[in-house]
């Protein structure tokens, strides 16, 4: 009884997305996105679905990437 999902953030507020980026780089990433907001950690966690609730979905990857096409 156990669900694979792969999750595809895109940019996320964390050592890994803004280490070696320019606050420049940092806001012109945000503006691509259509709330020109870059994820926050806890966006992820809870794109997860990582309950009960997330039951049914199987196999599947999770675009939490704020919207960049």
């Amino acid at each position: 009884m156990i669900s694979v999902t792969a999750m595809a953030p895109g940019g996320v507020n964390s050592i890994l997305f803004t280490d070696r980026k320019t606050p420049e780089q940092i806001t012109g990433f945000a503006a691509r996105t259509p709330h020109q907001l870059i994820g926050d950690p806890s966006d992820i966690a809870d794109a997860a679905l990582c309950s009960r609730d997330g039951a049914r979905n199987n196999g599947q990857t999770v675009f939490a990437n704020g919207g960049i096409v």
